[in-house]
């Protein structure tokens, strides 16, 4: 007699999936996420004076990279679902290293706007594609775990990013700074292509239990999923629903608080401490050390209650409170990092948990081009965040520019407790 889900579930799995699968994909996401925001402390180490760049260029400049990325958002879900995630990384990689290395050799800020645009498309396909493997590789009980770890290259990047960037910067240049990341990427290439599989039945080095496990679980949740009416629909059906629309929102105010934040942080803490590139590096390591924190503790809420909405929901409404307690606190300088630190705290706890909700509102089929939709659309709120703060910095204030994300952020607070009661897990049924 095979064994069903729940005898593996209560007798235990194998879950060498959490050592095979997780790292790769965690280090694949933390090198994009250093190519993404390294030219967050480029911009005041150098790289602003140099090229000739104001405030709203340089917003501009963060902020074009999600025009890119939007082309490939759809494609690369799909892709994942029936075709080949893996092979797709790895050219990736490559046209990362490529551009990284382009952008270290710039000499206008116009070839900056096209190479921050190219890098934009380069790294579009990534998140849809690696959130539809980690659904390939872990049931709905494990994936806001799972997905929160994925999600924590945010914070381990900015750990590593922020001193090394200061280092670099203080002892060669901003140049160096593209030219060091565009190599890593080509180390973590060769990683990526030797370790990672695209779903357990390509796995060669998985076990019997395990893969059987697998299997079975995730065959047994698409046939809930199958079983009702709005989460049969294709694509472009979903693209018809309320819901659909409503997780676009949530995301698009989201992403323009968190790159809001993440690309205006060194400056802010340069003006607000008159560090220099080495101090604001340092100091910028606490707020990332906090979103791991943060990123475990909400996520393993939401996994162990089934509740997914409120634990989106919370993480976003503090990290507008410490948006906002940032500027209010300025004429105490430690509180006022304290605050920045809070907003680190709160910045990715939201993002496991959410992008754990499209699989139970669509199928296998539709989910993978539906994550690439809401992360395409939504991500324009990285666009919007950067650039927004540039303007209001060179027309107002740093102040209005700050108060601004806090706003956004509240906002995506509050639609995704509008979200449906079914984004919740069934609740477990009492031993």
């Amino acid at each position: 007699m095979s064994l069903t889900s729940t005898a593996l579930t209560r007798e235990g799995v194998p879950s060498l999936r959490w050592l095979r699968i997780i790292p790769p994909i965690l280090i694949t996401c933390i090198i994009s996420y250093m190519d993404r925001v390294n030219i967050a402390f480029a911009m005041p180490g150098g790289m602003d004076a140099e090229l000739g760049i104001s405030a709203s260029m340089a917003g501009l400049a963060g902020g074009i990279f999600f025009i890119g990325y939007l082309f490939l958002q759809v494609p690369g879900g799909k892709l994942a679902v029936y075709g080949n995630g893996k092979r797709f990384i790895g050219w990736s990689l490559l046209a990362w290293a490529v551009i990284s290395i382009l952008t270290g050799l710039a000499t206008s800020q116009y070839q900056l706007l096209a190479l921050r645009f190219a890098l934009g498309v380069a790294e579009g396909g990534m998140l849809p594609v690696v959130l539809t493997m980690i659904g390939n590789w872990f049931p709905d009980k494990e994936r806001g775990r799972a997905n929160a770890i994925v999600i924590m290259f945010v914070p381990i990047a900015g750990i590593i990013t922020a001193p090394l960037s200061g280092w670099i910067i203080t002892n060669w240049d901003w140049r160096m700074l593209f030219f060091v990341e565009g190599v890593l990427s080509v180390f973590v290439m060769a990683l990526w292509l030797f370790t990672i599989s695209n779903r357990p039945q390509e796995a060669k080095w998985i076990s019997p239990a395990e893969k059987q496990y697998l299997i079975k679980t995730l065959h047994d949740e698409q046939l809930m999923i199958k079983g009702q009416n709005t989460r049969k629909a294709s694509l472009s059906r979903v693209m018809r629903e309320p819901v659909m629309w409503r997780l676009i929102l949530v995301n698009f105010f989201y992403q323009t608080g968190i790159y809001g934040y993440t690309l205006w942080l060194p400056t802010i803490l340069k003006g607000l401490t008159n560090g220099n590139a080495e101090k604001v590096g340092m100091l910028a390591i606490l707020p990332y050390v906090g979103a791991i924190f943060g990123m475990f503790l909400f996520s393993s809420l939401s996994d162990a209650s089934g509740r997914r909405k409120v634990f989106v929901a919370l993480p976003l409404a503090g990290f507008a409170l410490c948006m906002a307690l940032s500027v209010l606190l300025q004429a105490h300088v430690w509180w006022s990092y304290a605050a920045l630190v809070g907003c680190g705290v709160f910045i990715q706890s939201a993002a496991g948990v959410f992008w754990s909700i499209p699989p139970r509102l669509f199928n296998a089929e539709v989910a993978g081009g539906a994550r690439g939709l809401i992360n395409a659309l939504g991500n324009l709120g990285g666009f919007c965040g950067p650039y927004m703060v540039g303007v209001l910095i060179a027309e107002y204030s740093k102040d209005a520019g700050v108060y601004s994300l806090a706003i956004s952020l509240a906002i995506a607070s509050v639609l995704a407790l509008t979200l449906p009661a079914r984004c919740d897990s069934v609740k477990r049924e009492a031993a």
